[in-house]
C-alpha cells in the first residue's frame, strides 16, 4: 500500500512536504519526495493532509480499570501486599474495553499500561498496541518498566488498615529492603553459577521479578509527585543504579536544574485534572514546558482513567498554551516517550523500518476540533 501526495511529519527527520510512505508487511518499506516515487501499487491519495507517526501515551492503566465498570474491572491495584513486583500487568488488561477504540479514535497507537500506585512496588507494566482481542499479538515489549510508588497514594492505601507503610519512611524502607534482597538473591545465583559447590538460593518470584531491573534491562518507572518525593526516586535510583523514570514529577518545574543534572527523565500528567489531594496542590500545567526548558526529556501522558486517552492530544495543546515549544510537545507524545520506554526502534517516528503506526489530520491535531481522517496501525487501517 502506498500513502501518496501527503505531507509527512517524521518528528525525528523532519517534515517531507509532498511525500509518499510505502507500507509492506506492516512496517514503512520506503518513504521520500512525490518526485522519487518511481512505481506506485494501490494508494490512498492524501493531497491536503499530514501525516503523523501514532501518538504514544508513556503512562496510563488502560484495560486494567474497565470502562463503565466497577470492582468487577478494576484489576490495577492488588492492595493486599505492599511489595508485589512479581505482578504482570500481561495478566489483568482487557484489550477489548472500549478504551481502547477510543484510543484508536485519536490517534493514540501506542500505549504503556499496568498497575497503579497503591504498593510501593506494584508489578510490571507492558507497552502495547492499541489494537487486538488478545494480549500476544498486542504488546510490543513485556515487561517494558517496573511500577514503584511514593508519596500519598501508599500511605493512603495502608494507613486505614492499621498496616505499614503509614510514611514516607516506610514506603521507601519497603522499596529498598526488597531490592536489597533481590541483589542479594543475585549474587547468590551467580555464585553458584560459577561455583559447583554452591548452592542456588530457593526460588523466590519476587527477587526473580526484580533481576531484569536490577540488570538494567527494565526501566524502573517510579510514581513521584511532590519534589522531595522526586529525589527520593533519583536516590533510591542512584543506590541501586536503575535505569529509571520519573513518572508524572508534578513539582519537577521547580527543581528542574537538579533534574537535569541527575539526567532524569520524567513522564508528565495528568494535566486536565483538578489538585485532588494535598500533593497535587502545586501542580501547574506549565511544568512540561518549564522542565523542556530547562533540558529534561520530558513526555505527556494522561493517566488514563485520570484523564481519558482520548485526550492525549489535547493535554499536548495544553502544554504548548503554557509555554511548551509546539515540536517538544509533539514530541512528547511520540519519540520521547518511545526513547523514555525502550521503544524507539519501532515506534515513535516515522523512519524506514518502524512499524507503519500513522495518524492522519487535515489541521493541528492538538485541536478541539481535531480528529484524524486515517489511523494506520501495523500497516492495517483501524479509523
Amino acid at each position: 500500500m502506498y500513502l501518496i501526495h501527503a505531507k509527512i511529519n517524521t518528528v525525528t527527520q523532519g517534515v517531507i512536504e509532498e511525500g509518499y510512505l510505502k507500507i509492506e508487511d506492516g512496517v514503512i518499506a520506503q518513504m521520500g519526495p512525490m518526485e522519487e516515487l518511481e512505481e506506485q501499487g494501490e494508494a490512498i491519495d492524501l493531497h491536503g493532509f499530514t501525516v503523523y507517526p501514532g501518538f504514544i501515551d508513556a503512562h496510563t492503566h488502560l484495560g486494567m480499570w474497565e470502562d463503565g465498570l466497577g470492582f468487577e474491572g478494576d484489576d490495577g491495584n492488588e492492595d493486599t501486599d505492599p511489595t508485589t513486583p512479581h505482578l504482570r500487568a500481561f495478566d489483568a488488561i482487557n484489550p477489548l474495553d472500549r478504551c481502547f477504540e477510543e484510543a484508536r479514535q485519536a490517534g493514540v497507537t501506542t500505549v504503556i499500561t499496568g498497575p497503579g500506585s497503591a504498593n510501593p512496588i506494584s508489578g510490571q507494566m507492558v507497552a502495547m498496541k492499541t489494537r487486538g482481542v488478545r494480549m500476544e499479538d498486542c504488546v510490543i515489549k513485556e515487561p517494558v518498566a517496573m511500577k514503584f510508588a511514593l508519596g500519598e497514594n501508599p500511605k493512603g492505601t495502608y494507613h486505614p488498615k492499621g498496616e505499614t507503610p503509614v510514611t514516607r519512611m516506610a514506603t521507601a524502607a519497603l522499596i529498598r529492603e526488597q531490592l536489597y534482597k533481590a541483589r542479594r538473591y543475585m549474587q547468590d545465583l551467580e555464585k553458584a553459577q560459577e561455583d559447583e559447590d554452591c548452592d542456588e538460593p530457593e526460588y523466590d518470584m519476587k527477587c526473580e521479578a526484580l533481576l531484569p531491573v536490577l540488570r538494567r534491562e527494565v526501566k524502573a518507572h517510579i510514581h513521584a509527585h511532590r519534589a522531595d518525593d522526586i529525589f527520593t526516586a533519583v536516590r533510591l535510583a542512584k543506590e541501586f543504579d536503575l535505569d529509571y523514570v520519573v513518572v508524572h514529577g508534578t513539582e519537577g518545574y521547580k527543581i528542574a536544574d537538579a533534574l537535569r543534572e541527575e539526567g532524569a527523565k520524567v513522564i508528565t500528567g495528568p494535566l486536565l485534572c483538578d489538585r485532588s489531594k494535598p500533593e497535587l496542590k502545586e501542580l501547574s500545567p506549565q511544568n512540561p514546558g518549564l522542565l523542556t526548558l530547562s533540558g529534561v526529556e520530558v513526555a505527556i501522558c494522561t493517566d488514563h482513567p485520570v484523564i481519558p486517552i482520548q485526550y492525549l492530544p489535547l493535554c499536548a495543546g495544553l502544554a504548548v498554551k503554557e509555554g511548551m515549544a509546539y515540536d517538544e510537545a509533539l514530541k512528547a507524545i511520540t519519540i520521547t516517550p518511545a526513547r523514555i520506554c525502550g521503544i524507539d526502534s519501532r515506534v515513535g517516528s516515522i523512519e524506514v523500518g518502524k512499524d507503519a503506526d500513522l495518524v492522519v489530520f487535515a489541521g493541528d491535531p492538538f485541536s478541539v476540533y481535531a480528529k484524524p481522517k486515517l489511523v494506520m496501525i501495523g500497516g492495517s487501517i483501524v479509523m
